[in-house]
């Protein structure tokens, strides 16, 4: 039996509130998704709660809609005892020497309390926002090269490197604080993708598809990382709907999906149509853009929503039913590899204690009744 998972809240830095929107600037967001403004104040509370609900640690966005995640996390690591931060940062965006310097640092001042999410973008449109006009597989092979030196940096190894993106000559960190780890979390549904996974990542991030796909996901992924001699962890990020009845959860899922503009709907349809992402062609294959289904017909796996995905890029799927069926369904994707969640819900604030408090522990419980079955 796989150790007990890992279980990890989201940071709503674009905003908060009690419906779903875009998490980006070249999206744009309705006043319902972000009408708790995203400011210190505010996110401590979210951080706090996850904090006090017993979450391992928080993800930070990055992206164009998103305050800068090194800063915010650095201010609120002030304003919390214990919980970690998995702060997201895009490769090739600056020097993986200064992104080590960064992580080194925090670990160093906050108690080792820092995970990295290697992001490698999959919007054309927000790239050349940037700067970066990269093509979806080259934008991997840098990633792959930003992984490979950042990983021997904060080892506390000297670096020198040459790749086709990365040039590094005698890189190292001052007196680094190796004995705290940094995992390196990475996300991509691509060939390209799933390569550098097997060589470079800690933990491999899966957004929420019904269970027949993500099984196959991680089979092939482990086979990957098994020919490249090594193995990974798994995580799911997903988001929940959870409350005291199947009933209740379901009048939720049905309240928001009736706040979707279907101007807005088609509208971010048509902009997620012109990335080059495979995640998110794939989330949004699970329904179609079909913004006049009901509910029901957006039910892709049992317990699985994915009317989020609407208006949301990026993971659009929700485990939706009572806390006894969100802990189940959660238990089944464990069951198949997943070592951790990701987790949200909206509002984020609220969320956390319902999710911490009525669905971890129900999670737990199933998991401890079944390695007692198996004794």
């Amino acid at each position: 039996m796989s150790p007990a998972p890992l279980f990890h809240w989201f940071l709503p830095t674009g905003g908060d509130g009690r419906d779903p929107g875009g998490v980006t600037a070249v999206q744009g967001r309705t006043g319902a998704a972000t009408r708790r403004p995203a400011d210190i104040g505010y996110l401590s509370q979210v951080a706090r709660a996850a904090e006090q609900s017993g979450f391992t640690a928080l993800l930070t966005p990055v992206g164009l809609g998103c305050v800068d995640p090194w800063i915010l996390t650095a201010a609120l690591a002030q304003h919390t005892d214990r919980i970690g931060f998995l702060v997201a940062f895009r490769a090739g965006f600056a020097s993986p020497t200064l992104i080590a310097q960064q992580a080194d640092a925090f670990r160093r001042f906050a108690g080792g309390r820092v995970r990295l999410n290697v992001v490698t973008g999959g919007d054309p449109a927000e790239q050349r926002a940037y700067g970066d006009d990269l093509d979806h597989d080259a934008r991997y092979e840098r990633t792959d090269e930003t992984m490979a030196v950042l990983r021997d940096l904060l080892d506390g190894k000297r670096v020198d490197f040459t790749g086709r993106h990365v040039r590094i000559d005698g890189a190292q960190l001052v007196d680094p604080s190796v004995g705290f780890p940094v995992p390196l979390y990475f996300g991509g549904a691509s060939p390209a993708a799933e390569d550098v996974a097997a060589r470079r990542a800690d933990v491999q991030l899966l957004w929420g598809e019904p269970p027949s796909a993500i099984a196959d996901r991680i089979t092939r992924l482990r086979e990957r990382a098994g020919a490249a001699g090594r193995s990974l962890r798994y995580g799911l990020r997903v988001h929940v709907i959870s409350r005291d009845t199947s009933a209740e959860a379901w009048v939720e899922a049905e309240r928001i999906q009736s706040r979707f503009d279907p101007e807005a709907v088609r509208a971010s349809q048509a902009r997620f149509a012109a990335m080059d992402s495979t995640g998110q062609a794939r989330m949004a294959a699970l329904h179609g853009g079909a913004h006049d289904a009901s509910v029901r017909d957006l039910v892709v796996a049992p317990n699985l929503w994915a009317g989020i995905g609407l208006v949301r890029e990026g993971v659009g799927t929700a485990v939706v039913g009572s806390h006894d069926e969100v802990a189940a369904r959660l238990a089944e994707y464990h069951g198949l590899g997943i070592d951790e969640f990701v987790l949200s819900g909206y509002p984020h604030l609220e969320e956390a204690y319902r999710v911490g408090e009525e669905v971890v522990p129900r999670l737990h419980a199933l998991l401890a009744a079944t390695r007692d079955a198996a004794a």
